[in-house]
């Protein structure tokens, strides 16, 4: 089982300071129809992101502008 602070990474695409637990989100995946999961993340000490990632497939976004 994914760690919410590799599940982070992986959205991040680079290390985290910290991260919050892991949610299942109320969306589907717009690629593949999969499962969705939200964790929240701060990336940097004044930066606090929500992200989401796909279980099934590579698809990922976050909250940023």
């Amino acid at each position: 089982m994914v760690t919410a602070e590799k599940l982070a990474e992986l959205v991040e695409g680079d290390s985290v300071m910290e991260a919050e637990s892991i949610e299942e989100a109320d969306r589907d995946c717009p690629d593949c129809g999969g499962d969705v999961l939200k964790v929240g993340y701060m990336p940097s000490v004044t930066e606090f992101v929500t992200g989401w990632k796909c279980q099934d497939c590579d698809w990922s976004e976050t909250d940023r502008d």
